[in-house]
């Protein structure tokens, strides 16, 4: 077991540090708000653009999770998880290509010695005018002087089921 943990660990700081060179945003990683921020600007793209999924990935840790929870039990899976490309492929999308923009509405970040965990309501605009709110629940890790997404996983809002008000900015507690 040993022998495990120790060869994780030097497989985990040897791919930390292959994706540390190519940060192109170096500032924004520095903190959770900037980390956060910056996924929610890279995933908003205009009408005949592609969403710049190199840069997104410098986001994540290379074994990172997404996962999404259905808001309707119909679906065939109520609950999906894919991996890091799988995600990538996904916003490659014609959906993404028509126009897509997703802000902020609020957050409630826990953070304690290099790890936190982020509840971030959001709001999703689409080319056709539709508009969902959701909660993107993120796990992050503090490592090589930056915020690194470790997983995610995300759910509508739905008629039933509101999202909590604090949730939302006037309402949310940074404790960055």
């Amino acid at each position: 077991m040993k022998y495990f943990l120790t060869m994780l660990l030097v497989s985990f700081s040897i791919a930390i540090t292959a994706q540390t060179k190519k940060i192109p945003h170096e500032e924004a990683v520095k903190t959770i708000d900037g980390t956060l921020t910056r996924m929610l600007q890279l995933l908003s793209v205009e009408k005949g653009n592609a969403i710049d999924t190199k840069s997104l990935k410098e986001l994540f840790l290379p074994n990172v999770t997404f996962s999404v929870r259905a808001s309707d039990e119909k679906y065939p899976n109520p609950f999906e998880t894919v991996n890091l490309e799988d995600f990538l492929e996904s916003l490659n999308d014609n959906y993404y290509k028509q126009g897509y923009e997703e802000k902020e509405l609020g957050k409630v970040v826990n953070e304690f010695n290099g790890i936190a965990n982020v509840f971030q309501s959001f709001i999703g605009s689409d080319s056709e005018g539709n508009t969902e709110k959701g909660i993107n629940s993120y796990q992050l890790v503090y490592l090589k002087d930056r915020w690194w997404i470790a997983n995610m996983i995300w759910t509508m809002e739905t008629d039933e089921v509101k999202i909590p008000k604090k949730y939302f900015h006037e309402n949310s507690k940074k404790k960055q």
